[in-house]
């Protein structure tokens, strides 16, 4: 899968290596963001909402999103991702396809997750 013509750029929020601090503790390096033009988002379940609110004691409000990025693009799952102006955290692996009879591609899927409350 190429770019999708009419796709968002997405930014990927990767950690800095790591440094030490003043006690010899490791703490994460300035992170590095790279953005990722074509990319399809919608929402994570079939229903088209994309999110779930828990009000135990206050009010948490879950937000997922499925992401496809064109094959190839390197995400793991240290990684964040910027869509909207919003930090998502990647869920699990991404996840890519090449068909063993074409060599065709398909996205990179990703699961993201926004907490917030």
């Amino acid at each position: 899968m190429h770019e999708l013509p009419h796709g968002e750029t997405v930014t990927i929020v990767r950690p800095g290596e790591p440094t030490e601090d003043s006690y010899g503790n490791d703490v994460p390096g300035e992170p590095t963001e790279i953005p990722v033009p074509g990319c399809g988002v919608a929402p994570r379940d079939g229903t088209g909402s994309a999110s779930n609110e828990l009000t135990d004691a206050r009010d948490t409000v879950i937000t997922g999103l499925t992401l496809y990025a064109p094959y190839g693009t390197d995400i793991r799952a240290t990684d964040k991702i910027r869509v909207d102006g919003r930090l998502y955290e990647v869920e699990g692996q991404p996840g890519s396809f090449r068909s063993p009879f074409t060599a065709s591609t398909g996205p990179v899927v990703v699961a993201l997750e926004l907490v917030t409350g």
